[in-house]
């Protein structure tokens, strides 16, 4: 079955709804001061309102929308569309993110919508799988993630540049992480589902991305596992020092 052929690191900075957009101006011009781009790239996600000043002040860092909607227009009131995200500046979209399933009540028919639209639109989806504390005490981890995956990729071809993060819902903003080898282990699964749907060159070229409170002394024990291509990062995200720690050490 397919591995990793090791790629450029993908690391992505989920802001969420925790800074201003003050603060998100000087953490964009602190970042795009900091970091090069030559072994891989940066996103940032900021919160919607954002978006556009965030983008007028990167060059080398790509920008993504933290959620979009399934339909391209119509009357659905606080919603955003893949082609507003495209139009603002956006590469990228996180789509089905822990905290809105479980905060939100995204399910995976949802969630199978909005990674329709984000290929629709021009989007990389950033899909986010990962198990429960529950789950993962039951064993269900396996379980959960393949049909999350599966679910996602209903009606998505071959042709989509798929980016996965495997965010154990436990451990995100709680100080926790998964063992390495365990992550990997969940990575190496993922990817081997890639390919049982498509083939093992989409299976090689989809990103693997881990999430769940990665910060700048433990990442580099996962940037050594070989189905691993980069982080997806929350609350250390807008941590300028931080997040520049741990591209650094990725990269």
């Amino acid at each position: 079955m397919p591995d990793s052929t090791k790629k450029d690191i993908l690391v992505v900075g989920n802001w969420k709804m925790q800074i201003s957009l003050k603060e998100g101006r000087e953490l964009a011009h602190t970042l795009e001061t900091e970091i090069t781009d030559e072994e891989g790239k940066v996103v940032v996600c900021p919160p919607f309102t954002q978006l556009a000043a965030i983008k007028a002040n990167i060059h080398k860092i790509h920008l993504g929308g933290q959620d979009l909607f399934w339909e391209t227009t119509g009357a659905y009131t606080g919603e955003i569309s893949g082609e507003m995200l495209r139009e603002i500046g956006c590469e990228y979209v996180i789509v089905g993110h822990s905290e809105r399933r479980e905060y939100l009540g995204e399910t995976d028919l949802m969630v199978g919508k909005k990674m329709r639209a984000a290929k629709r639109s021009g989007l990389i989806p950033i899909l986010c799988v990962g198990e429960s504390l529950l789950q993962r005490e039951k064993n269900q981890t396996l379980e959960v993630v393949e049909r999350e995956l599966l679910a996602a990729l209903e009606g998505i071809d071959a042709s989509t540049n798929l980016v996965i993060a495997y965010e154990p819902i436990w451990a995100i903003g709680a100080g926790q992480t998964v063992e390495p080898k365990e992550a990997e282990m969940v990575l190496h699964y993922l990817r081997q589902l890639i390919s049982k749907k498509y083939n093992e060159k989409t299976a090689s070229q989809s990103r693997m991305l881990y999430g769940g409170s990665v910060d700048g002394e433990n990442v580099t024990a996962f940037t050594n596992q070989k189905n691993i291509d980069g982080f997806l990062v929350g609350g250390a995200s807008i941590d300028a020092g931080e997040f520049i720690k741990i591209v650094k050490a990725a990269m």
